[in-house]
């Protein structure tokens, strides 16, 4: 059981469920030990944050998967779970109900979440001394807006997060932030913000990095050009090649290996099609419960292995995605509620902006990914000034019927 929560915890961490990347045969080397099992066993509370995270993570990759169906796809739902766990303590009411909902965190109360949320962050980043594996938090806000102390605690106490007051007037807020963004993913993501609007208070980020080698390597010798069929068409790819054994499943839909990393506390899962089956439908079909036979049914086979060696860099704006998932009021100015954040209330989410970067070789992989929620405080109504051209209309508010309709380009 314990095997195969750490399979779900580092799935859950690299967020590669369609991704490819593969291990070599070690060639007799003398590796190091294995780990087999967690260093403790998991807090009933713990369980539940990996089963919601997990959750979250399939519905989310499920969700940007249908709507870039011929783009790639490579996301950080922990990430983005962190980002926006930090911000749902600062939200109340519907807002707050429709967070934890989409977060998948169901009736579990907020100090079991957030205590979980601290506990396995410490775990994560002990788990695995032969891996670089770096999580980190972070708010920043305009240093003459009020924010609640008991909500900046809980990101302090909760998240280890570091909270800092800027001048957002000041052009240079945007390169302290960026700076810490590029620290925290070791600059393979240097910023995550181009510009601070006069209405923004506040950005909440999260930023995660991961950097292992496989515990058998690719021979760089066997890596050949090979053709790569893709939705586009064929493409030369640089394919790597391994011959040995490694842990595999097959259903009807689907192959699947899992390739470790280091001590085998982390690996990385590789789906691949049958060939009568798309991408989209296998796609489609991923969520706990298929996981968990893909995961428990795993068996050492000795086969051979092709993965293409590539790097990506992905963006994406995620408001569109987590409100089709249900967390509608929070980006809207007339009907969020965050005044756990901030007492006067006004404030929405503009933006959830998440950006990641992976590099898979025949070394290893290395991935980072940073998620930022801004906040923005609703403005006041904007004035209208008729001083350009304009179009004008007299209608009937009643029945709707437009009586007439003009455009005043001059004055008469």
């Amino acid at each position: 059981m314990r095997s195969s929560l750490s399979k779900l915890i580092a799935a859950t961490i690299l967020a590669v469920l369609a991704a490819c990347a593969g291990t070599t045969d070690p060639g007799g080397s003398t590796q190091s030990p294995t780990l087999d099992a967690l260093p403790r066993a998991l807090t009933a509370a713990e369980q539940s944050l990996v089963t919601s995270t997990n959750d979250f993570s399939f519905a989310l990759f499920r969700t940007l998967s249908a709507a870039n169906k011929d783009s790639n796809v490579f996301t950080s739902p922990l990430s983005a779970s962190m980002a926006l766990g930090m911000t749902m303590n600062g939200a109340a009411n519907a807002t707050y109900r429709q967070m934890k909902s989409t977060l998948a965190f169901g009736t579990t109360p907020d100090a079991d979440v957030n205590a979980s949320y601290k506990s396995m962050m410490a775990l994560l980043r002990g788990l695995d001394p032969s891996v670089d594996f770096r999580i980190a938090n972070s708010i920043w806000y305009r240093n003459s807006f009020a924010v609640s102390q008991s909500f900046l605690d809980v990101s302090k106490n909760t998240f280890d997060a570091q909270v800092s007051a800027l001048d957002f007037a000041n052009s240079s807020s945007v390169g302290t932030i960026n700076d810490w963004v590029s620290a925290a993913t070791v600059g393979k993501i240097p910023t995550i913000i181009d510009k601070i609007a006069r209405d923004q208070v506040m950005f909440l980020i999260n930023a995660i990095y991961f950097k292992g080698s496989w515990r058998d390597k690719f021979d760089v010798a066997q890596t050949r050009d090979a053709p790569f069929h893709g939705v586009a068409g064929d493409q030369t790819a640089k394919m790597m090649h391994r011959h040995g054994m490694l842990s595999f499943y097959f259903s009807n839909d689907f192959y699947a290996a899992d390739l470790p990393y280091g001590n085998k506390a982390f690996a990385m899962t590789v789906i691949v099609p049958r060939d009568n089956v798309s991408i989209e439908t296998v796609a489609a079909s991923l969520q706990s419960g298929t996981w968990a036979t893909m995961v428990n049914g795993f068996h050492d086979f000795t086969t051979d292995v092709y993965i293409p060696k590539l790097k990506l860099e992905w963006e994406r704006t995620l408001n569109t995605d987590l409100q089709s998932l249900g967390m509608a009021d929070a980006f809207n100015p007339l009907a969020a509620d965050f005044t756990r954040m901030s007492a006067p209330g006004g404030l929405f989410i503009d933006k959830v902006k998440q950006k990641t970067y992976v590099d898979i070789n025949e070394e290893g992989t290395e991935a980072a990914a940073v998620t930022s929620v801004g906040i923005t405080v609703t403005s006041l109504p904007p004035q209208l000034r008729a001083d350009k051209p304009f179009i004008f209309a007299i209608r009937d508010r009643l029945s709707g019927t437009i009586l007439f309709m003009g455009k005043i380009v001059r004055m008469p």
